[in-house]
């Protein structure tokens, strides 16, 4: 008979054709199962092909419970990597922060501290006696190509929803040193304006944090807008409504406005390809295992998968005839028996492997060796010190 390398197309896909480990494998492969089957005694009605077809599906589950685990560990440090033509397949990645910083970005939006997006100053032209102005209708874009326009119409069509208003500037100017009312006033000015070391005349030397002039000012700038000044707003809907209502030249002009559009996911303030990159499990760029890097325990779950397939496939072909006649008796066919048998022996193989393999994701490696080290520490108080002169740590 011809061998697995002699034969056209042995194999529907052709994933491990080219594979010498597999072709050595797959021509063993057609006598282990037929022995198991019993075609020594009754023959057994499978070809050399369909034999070879299960052996490819076999390894092809291999390949995907042992892609499924790492896909589970693995797949927060490669989203948004290219899917272009590479193959993270029996590769070990870097632990990245990417996933997390990524996650973390809306939060330094909010705080305007940086994040994927960008606010824009606008402005609204008070009036006279109005009080009431509306955010969509009123503001107007500042500067740029678009300025004078109102803001909420130049936005692209899709893109029009609810604006966020970042900062309003309508308070009192406050001198700029009321806030510095520490006893470093002196020795600040004279370090900053004349170049001298931070010290007085009475030789008392001063070394103040400058997070303390910092904390200070946002008190004092708090209180004095509060306490002091009758210049104050609310957002109320749409509507954006000043005290007190604008009738001096002092109150009218301009009253200026940070605005930020709302927040599209896929179109961020700068260009990012990772968007089209690795997004999911469906496309984490892996292929088949290569038969030859499959270790011996590997392979022999993959010949027992072989097996449970040929059955199943066996009790198909007899289920098409349950009896078939002979001289005086009929002759009745286990079909329905080798097919129920198959699927047993396929779904214990499936769920002993994900059981193995959910123990083998990292997190449940981190938590074993963690466990491990935490046992090892307890041993070692038990060590007794040799002639008292050691010192155990643990």
């Amino acid at each position: 008979m011809p061998s697995f390398a002699n034969t056209i197309s042995p194999t529907p896909f052709g994933f491990f054709d080219s594979d010498n480990t597999f072709q050595q494998e797959a021509d063993g492969m057609v006598t282990f199962v037929k022995r198991k089957l019993g075609d020594d005694v009754l023959s057994v009605e499978l070809t050399r092909k369909e034999i070879w077809a299960c052996f490819e599906e076999a390894s092809c589950e291999y390949s995907r419970l042992i892609h499924e685990t790492k896909i589970s560990s693995e797949l927060t440090n490669v989203l948004g990597l290219s899917t272009g033509s590479q193959d993270f397949t029996n590769k070990y990645a870097q632990q990245t922060l990417e996933f997390l910083l990524r996650k973390a970005e809306p939060y330094a939006t909010e705080a305007y501290i940086g994040g994927s997006y960008n606010a824009t100053m606008c402005y609204v032209d008070l009036v006279n006696g109005q009080q009431d102005y509306d955010i969509y209708s009123d503001v107007k874009v500042l500067s740029g190509s678009a300025a004078g326009q109102v803001y909420h119409s130049t936005l692209e069509s899709g893109s029009k929803g609810k604006l966020k208003i970042v900062e309003i500037f309508h308070f009192e100017p406050l001198a700029a040193q009321t806030f510095l009312l520490n006893a470093s006033n002196v020795t600040n000015f004279l370090a900053t304006n004349f170049n001298y070391e931070s010290y007085v005349n009475s030789t008392v030397f001063y070394v103040l944090p400058i997070f303390e002039d910092v904390l200070r000012r946002g008190m004092l700038e708090s209180a004095f807008r509060v306490r002091r000044s009758n210049f104050s707003y609310e957002v109320l809907g749409s509507k954006l409504r000043i005290y007190p209502i604008p009738t001096t030249d002092l109150q009218l002009g301009k009253l200026y406005i940070k605005l930020m559009p709302p927040h599209d996911p896929y179109n961020p303030l700068y260009t990012d390809d990772s968007i089209y990159g690795i997004s999911d499990a469906s496309n984490f760029p892996l292929g088949n295992l290569p038969f030859r890097s499959i270790n011996q325990p590997g392979r022999q779950w993959i010949r027992q998968y072989t097996l449970a397939l040929c059955k199943e496939l066996l009790g198909l072909i007899r289920s098409k005839f349950q009896n078939i006649p002979i001289p005086n008796a009929d002759l009745q066919l286990n079909g329905e028996a080798l097919v129920s048998q198959g699927r047993e022996d396929k779904d214990k193989l499936i769920t002993q492997m994900k059981e193995f393999l959910a123990n083998m994701t990292h997190s449940k490696l981190l938590e074993s060796d963690a466990l491990a080290a935490e046992n090892l520490n307890k041993q070692l108080r038990y060590i007794p010190m040799p002639l008292g002169k050691s010192i155990t740590i643990g």
